[in-house]
């Protein structure tokens, strides 16, 4: 089915349907990616003392993660105008919000730009990371366009654009700059405790050992090897990782009108293929040719 001659840009989203992202962030491993990349933003240690002091996830153990895929999949699957209001709620809740260095104890802001930077090379890197690790048919230059294109992101949460790494390259470069002022932290091991065991109750506790194993345990086991160092060690080997994340990625694509990890909510990009019509479906063969 081909896209209608007549369609409103702003119908289409921030990305579209022919961008590297429509394609990626529709993939299964993004939800272990999403998880990985929390990993490494808690050895920040403004970062995370930022997320300990303001953040309900205690309470909420699967709120932070459920809003932050639904603020992905709106950005990149809603219209321009939707992806807007999403970004100035972040951007104004985000003004509101202070924490205290628990080394110095100055007071400073949560949006500060060296921490969304963080934030946002955190996420990026961990979902190309994770998502090519799984078999998802990424080039280096598709890489590379999908870093281009994520500096629309990056734009969204008050970034300059040209300020953001916008190829495998300088990403790297970043990491390098950024790893020595990178640790572990008492606020570190508490996200490292959360996400490897979240304190669910309920229904939802019967799944928790389920969870820890390939979940928790693997999405941790995907870091990089100097970000496990730094929080002890331990994770799965290199191979069994490799492994279990293309068998959770092979089965999640197998469940019929895609998998959700909760079964209640939609995914965005249904929502999407629902509003432009079946053209429109996220694919990896609808990755651009470069």
């Amino acid at each position: 089915m081909s896209q209608p001659a007549v369609m409103d840009s702003a119908e289409l989203g921030l990305f579209g349907p022919d961008s590297v992202t429509w394609q990626l962030h529709s993939d299964p491993a993004m939800w272990l990616a999403g998880v990985r990349g929390l990993f490494l933003q808690a050895l920040h240690p403004r970062t995370v003392a930022g997320v300990v002091q303001n953040s309900d996830f205690r309470g909420d153990p699967l709120g932070r993660l459920m809003r932050t895929a639904t603020y992905i999949g709106t950005t990149t699957y809603g219209t321009v105008d939707e992806a807007q209001a999403a970004a100035a709620r972040v951007r104004a809740l985000h003004r509101t919000l202070r924490a205290t260095d628990p080394d110095t104890g100055e007071r400073f802001r949560v949006d500060e730009p060296d921490l969304l930077l963080w934030v946002h090379c955190a996420e990026v890197g961990s979902f190309l990371s994770v998502t090519r690790r799984a078999g998802f048919p990424l080039t280096k230059a598709l890489a590379d366009r999908y870093l281009y294109e994520q500096r629309t992101s990056a734009g969204l949460v008050g970034l300059d654009p040209e300020e953001v790494p916008g190829s495998v390259e300088h990403l790297r470069a970043y990491f390098r700059r950024v790893r020595p002022t990178l640790r572990n932290t008492p606020d570190a091991e508490v996200i490292n405790d959360f996400l490897h065991s979240p304190p669910v109750k309920g229904r939802l506790a019967a799944g928790l050992p389920l969870y820890r194993l390939a979940i928790g345990r693997l999405s941790y086991s995907l870091l990089p090897g100097w970000a496990r160092r730094m929080y002890g060690g331990g994770g799965y080997p290199e191979r069994v990782s490799t492994l279990a994340l293309r068998a959770f990625r092979a089965a999640a694509l197998a469940v019929p009108g895609g998998f959700r990890i909760a079964g209640d909510v939609e995914p965005a990009q249904v929502g999407a293929v629902r509003r432009l019509g079946e053209w429109a479906a996220p694919s990896p063969r609808r990755l651009p040719r470069l």
